[in-house]
């Protein structure tokens, strides 16, 4: 498996970002912010520094991470109308950024959650709005994935635990339903504890052949209560479940990317000392 890091996790000026990952080993970058800005809003001359820069500290991109399509609701969107047409040229411009650095894969995100999918027995049509929310879903996705088979890229949408995609299950019931080669999963186990869903052997079995790429972080969350406190890796409630997807990862072949998504800021410290002190877990854990 080759490591990668989320580079804004570490600094928004990515040279400086580019000089860590070189002193702590990690050669493969995730772009999802720079120098402020979000990859999607960057221009290509901004995408051509981004080259040089790879070229010149070793690096090289392994996804152009945009949030494209994120926290917009289903019900209120339709295929060709503004917003969409909006959201549709953000990826577009990720995908040239992407074509540019010479990324492997580019990421879209699955709008915001619908608190209900489907219901019975009277609930359809008292909570869960006609069960019309994943159909719809799969609808709006449709172009997107077309998009990715025209530009012959690979594209990975991100399970969130305010998305429509929330658990493994459904993660990979989005994969089989749309039915695109060109389409997996960034599959975050971490954000599908918001939802009670076990990392391993549950959601990781419903999810295997849908695996596009993988994000790991660390965390402590109760949402009865409503709070999330970010851990070390190793620390949280992922910590269980760390091992043992490494080994399935291993053992089913899985050569792509496991990435860090930095946002743990130890005590006294900033991100740069929770990314120092993330980095070598993970490397360990998850690297070859």
């Amino acid at each position: 498996m080759k490591i990668a890091a989320i580079t804004n996790g570490i600094s928004q000026d990515y040279e400086t970002a580019c000089k860590i990952m070189n002193e702590t080993g990690v050669q493969y970058a995730e772009l999802q912010e720079v120098w402020g800005k979000r990859i999607e809003l960057c221009t290509i001359e901004e995408a051509e520094k981004i080259k040089a820069l790879n070229e010149k500290y070793g690096i090289k991109a392994a996804s152009v991470t945009t949030h494209a399509f994120v926290g917009i609701g289903v019900g209120t969107l339709e295929v060709g109308d503004e917003t969409y047409n909006k959201q549709m040229e953000l990826l577009k411009n990720g995908i040239a950024i992407a074509k540019v650095v010479e990324a492997e894969h580019v990421r879209a995100m699955p709008f915001t959650k619908a608190m209900v999918m489907w219901g019975y027995h009277g609930s359809e049509q008292w909570n869960a709005g006609g069960n019309k929310a994943w159909p719809k879903f799969i609808e709006l996705y449709r172009p997107i994935a077309k998009l990715a088979e025209e530009e012959g890229i690979s594209l990975t949408v991100e399970n969130g635990f305010n998305a429509m995609i929330t658990s493994g299950f459904l993660s990979a019931k989005f994969i089989k339903d749309l039915g695109s080669k060109n389409v997996s999963i960034l599959w975050d186990p971490a954000n599908a504890l918001y939802h009670f869903d076990a990392a391993y052997p549950e959601a990781y079995n419903a999810l295997r052949g849908c695996i596009g790429y993988v994000h790991m972080k660390d965390l402590i969350v109760n949402p009865i209560e409503g709070w999330v406190d970010i851990t070390a890796i190793g620390h949280g409630q992922m910590a269980q479940y760390f091992d043992r997807i490494a080994k399935a990862l291993r053992e089913d072949g899985y050569n792509g990317f496991v990435s860090l998504e930095n946002i743990y800021k130890p005590d006294g410290g900033d991100f740069v000392d929770g990314y120092r002190i993330d980095i070598p877990n993970l490397i360990k854990i998850f690297g070859n």
